[in-house]
């Protein structure tokens, strides 16, 4: 069943495998009838699998560009092989029968794609719609999930089991190099001295000298700074009788009780 369209001449690059779903139930649709409704939407892929019976319908040739990957990820590599399984993102295929996954995986390797997924595992949905879609894993080529495409807003084929399309001994990413070690490393101590350190200087007012912040005894701020004016000296005490008053011939002292004066008296 080929298309009447494809996507166009590769662009070169290095070889890759896009595993996506098709958001159908596999119990009720066939692969035949999975190809036929994606070449009606102009949107063929290369392979159209059936996990469970090992239908496999192709579409593009593999040398040609697919068209369900959209411009310009769909045209790059020697290959960019979009095999379309029947299924669903939220129930990972891989956890059902996987019926000619073998007989797949080894005719994209005689194409030169490698067993690795350079950017791991896929992501299960809805995570998925948020992975990273890394241009650095892309081009290294190898096996990647709909939702690892740079530019591609798909979240299948969900969190599938990548050993069991590839094997067990499929390695997940490349593994780092080592570092040499350095000289002398062995030698150094593990915990390192902390250096003493030396006591802070006390820090003094270059603008004002006081002399009450100088004194490590503050003084009372109520009292005052001059000084005390020295004391006079004692007044000696009295003791002459004050003079008596002399003795008039004509005014004698008034004797007997005291005459009132007032309005009373000045009546008369």
């Amino acid at each position: 069943m080929p298309a009447r369209q494809d996507g166009g001449a590769l662009r070169g690059g290095a070889p890759r495998a896009v595993w996506l779903s098709g958001e159908c139930d596999p119990r009720t649709v066939s692969a035949r009838s999975a190809a036929a409704d994606l070449v009606k939407e102009e949107r063929p892929p290369h392979l159209v699998w059936h996990p469970g019976s090992g239908d496999v319908v192709q579409l593009v040739p593999v040398t040609r560009a697919a068209r369900l990957l959209g411009p310009p990820v769909g045209r790059e590599g020697r290959v960019c092989v979009q095999i379309m399984v029947v299924g669903q993102s939220r129930i990972p295929f891989t956890g059902s029968l996987l019926v000619g996954v073998e007989a797949i995986v080894a005719w994209l390797e005689a194409w030169g794609v490698a067993r690795r997924w350079p950017a791991g595992p896929p992501l299960p949905s809805p995570q998925s719609y948020h992975a990273l879609r890394s241009r650095r894993d892309w081009a290294l080529g190898g096996h990647f999930g709909g939702s690892q495409v740079p530019l591609a807003d798909r979240p299948d084929p969900g969190g599938i089991d990548i050993r069991r399309i590839t094997g067990p001994d499929t390695p997940v990413a490349p593994i780092p190099v080592p570092r040499a070690p350095i000289p002398g490393a062995a030698d150094a101590p593990l915990l390192l001295a902390r250096p003493s350190r030396a006591p802070d200087p006390v820090r003094t007012d270059p603008v004002r000298a006081d002399p009450v912040r100088a004194d490590p005894v503050r003084a009372d701020p109520r009292a005052d700074p001059r000084p005390e004016p020295a004391e006079a000296p004692a007044r000696p005490a009295r003791t002459a009788p004050l003079p008596g008053v002399p003795s008039n011939p004509d005014h004698p002292p008034p004797q007997g009780d005291p005459v009132p004066v007032g309005s009373s008296a000045l009546s008369n």
